[in-house]
């Protein structure tokens, strides 16, 4: 296959996936020897990932670029957004115990010192052009998936490059998915955890449960699909009534 058989067949695969409108959506693949390179625009995190999935089960790819962003809720600058990261990090007790630097533009300024007991734990937030990237090193995996999930809930985010590392190391597993979205639930403003459950087989999530609108249903979702390590997310909850529109409910969160 060559770099336009490659293009017609994600576009047809595209077609017949329902979280991604490919009329809507801006996608764009370069296929060179092995190697799949995406960019663009689209809608939603949950779009974002199926691209790259199915671009990834294409026969030909060996390997995937990833380039491709999210269209963002709100208009807002690197420094707006930086600004949300941070205050999510330090106003959250889950990081009391890490050091928080903030970066834009090339200037780091550190938010919170490190601890002075041995403690290496360090989270260093950089924005550029709408994307969040997040280095350094947290106490678990939850820190890490919460980290990420924080940062995609701004609205001006358009991506998330989750590159911390774990200290101690901890091995990844389905159970620690879900450890990670409970505790991501718990902390969704919108979202009533005690009302979802969530399972993780082969890193697919399944929610189930009850929801009081169609903003908290898709907000559980967006949850587990902003989880560093979710390859797909099944949403099996139950709406029991209407609730504010989706976009007001992201807005609610920042």
């Amino acid at each position: 296959m060559n770099a336009a058989d490659v293009r017609r067949s994600l576009r047809a695969a595209l077609e017949h996936e329902p979280l991604v409108n490919v009329h809507r959506d801006r996608i764009e693949i370069d296929f060179n020897d092995g190697v799949a390179t995406l960019s663009g625009e689209v809608a939603d995190v949950a779009a974002k990932r199926r691209t790259l999935e199915l671009a990834a089960a294409l026969p030909p790819v060996r390997a995937i670029v990833d380039r491709l962003h999210v269209r963002p809720v709100e208009a807002m600058g690197d420094g707006a957004i930086a600004d949300h990261v941070v205050d999510a990090l330090t106003g959250d007790s889950v990081f009391d115990r890490c050091g928080i630097r903030r970066r834009v533009r090339g200037e780091c300024t550190e938010v919170r010192p490190t601890r002075g007991d041995g403690e290496p734990w360090w989270t260093e937030i950089r924005v550029e052009d709408g994307v969040v990237t997040l280095d350094g090193d947290v106490p678990s995996l939850s820190h890490k998936r919460l980290a990420g999930a924080l940062a995609w809930w701004v609205p001006g985010t358009r991506d998330v490059v989750n590159g911390l590392g774990v200290e101690p190391e901890e091995q990844d597993t389905d159970q620690e998915i879900v450890d990670g979205l409970l505790l991501v639930l718990e902390k969704d403003p919108i979202v009533d955890a005690s009302q979802i459950r969530a399972s993780c087989k082969a890193s697919v999530v399944t929610l189930e449960g009850l929801a009081r609108s169609d903003a908290e249903r898709e907000a559980a979702e967006f949850d587990a699909w902003a989880l560093f390590g979710v390859d797909r997310v099944v949403n099996r909850i139950d709406v029991r009534k209407t609730g504010v529109p989706w976009e007001h409910a992201i807005e609610s969160r920042s």
